[in-house]
């Protein structure tokens, strides 16, 4: 039997295992996937471990993505840009790590009949999963993608890592604040896409956090298509607003699924059971 891991802390709350275990037995994949707790300081040591039972790949989560990258043979395009890793492949202790979050939100994006390619974008959030988006989206051609952040630091980094975008795609890729609100509302008037990707309507009322970064309904207009990485709750203040709209819209399931579709690709080469799976697992 082949073995697959999720590496990472806190993770008992996980999709992963319920997606890959169920795909394994659906497809008739003698493999299993569990859960391997580590932080960053263990991290060397457990995929050591793994090496040696002959793991045949693993996820990564925060907060171990980064340091993960260090400890791979070879990286994806994704990885080397953005220096961090979420999939591992071990072929016989050869260790390649790739990126598949931003995958996952053009695979989700996709199945939407939303292409990226030439379009422009409006990106909200520089965190980890809004990099990996950043990376992927100027990869898949993407014309112009307006990210907005939300702190000096943030600015400075993803200004770096535009710069090494730059080395592997012509997008045009401006950085923004929400100081002034008529900007945003005119970089959204020239977008086709509007990806929320932060943690802002996940919890509504949490103190310090907005309920939705778009200030109203005004902001967004009928070609544009909304969508929100969050996926609990499943219709956020944003997703709401868009509703009101009658603007496209859609939430961050159908990116988890993206992201574990394209890395149970990785592994085994197969095409993960996703009708039957959401069928099953998230009716």
């Amino acid at each position: 039997m082949d073995h697959y891991y999720l590496l990472g802390t806190p993770i008992a709350h996980s999709l992963s295992p319920a997606m890959m275990n169920y795909s394994f037995g659906k497809l008739g994949v003698n493999a299993r996937y569990d859960l391997m707790e580590t932080d960053e300081e263990h991290l060397a040591a457990a995929v050591e471990r793994l090496k040696e039972e002959g793991a045949k790949g693993w996820n990564v989560t925060m907060p171990c993505k980064q340091a993960m990258s260090a400890l791979c043979d070879e990286l994806s395009t994704q990885s080397l840009i953005g220096g961090s890793v979420n999939t591992v492949k071990n072929d016989n202790g050869k260790l390649t790590g790739y990126t598949t979050d931003g995958i996952g939100l053009t695979h989700a994006l996709s199945r939407a009949s939303v292409s990226i390619k030439g379009e422009s974008v409006t990106l909200l959030g520089t965190g980890g999963a809004a990099c990996a988006i950043l990376i992927q989206a100027a990869l898949e051609g993407a014309a112009n993608i307006s990210v907005f952040a939300n702190r000096p630091a943030s600015f400075s980094r993803v200004r770096g890592l535009a710069e090494r975008i730059a080395e592997y795609s012509d997008s045009c890729i401006r950085i923004f604040t929400y100081e002034d609100p008529s900007v945003l509302k005119e970089e959204l008037r020239k977008s086709r896409i509007l990806i929320q990707a932060t943690n802002v309507g996940m919890e509504s009322g949490r103190s310090g956090n907005k309920d939705c970064l778009i200030p109203d309904e005004s902001f967004l207009h009928p070609d544009l298509f909304v969508y929100d990485i969050i996926y609990h709750p499943a219709k956020t203040p944003l997703l709401e607003m868009a509703e009101r709209s009658s603007v496209r819209a859609e939430n961050g399931l159908s990116m988890l699924l993206g992201q574990g579709e394209e890395s149970f690709r990785i592994w085994t080469g197969l095409k993960m059971p996703l009708d039957d799976l959401v069928r099953d697992l998230f009716h």
